[in-house]
């Protein structure tokens, strides 16, 4: 991980951390993905600038997470999914600028 601030999500520990409450940023990714390694200073700084106004983020390695990425239905990465109190509510499929996601979350804190 780039940053201590961002949360390795697993099948596993899916629901104790993104359930846990509050807002949830979670990137979906493969290290494969070139958009993806676009995208990850954005997340990085955006969960280091919000940690304080109560986001929390988190990153979800779609090849060694299967279920989750299914459940959420996530075909297409990079996928940013935000959840509140564990509940999806907003997602951003693909790559864009920083700007696009503050946005996303900016509306939702």
């Amino acid at each position: 991980m780039a940053s201590d601030v961002i949360n390795d999500i697993t099948d596993q520990n899916f629901t104790e951390e993104v359930e846990s409450g509050g807002l949830y940023m979670v990137d979906f990714w493969a290290e494969w993905c070139g958009p993806c390694r676009m995208i990850a200073p954005a997340v990085d700084e955006l969960a280091n600038e919000y940690q304080e106004k109560g986001l929390k983020v988190g990153k979800l390695n779609v090849d060694h997470n299967p279920a989750t990425s299914a459940r959420f239905g996530v075909r297409s990465i990079p996928a940013v999914l935000f959840f509140r109190d564990g509940e999806l509510i907003d997602q951003v499929v693909g790559a864009g600028p920083k700007a696009m996601y503050e946005n996303k979350v900016l509306e939702h804190l």
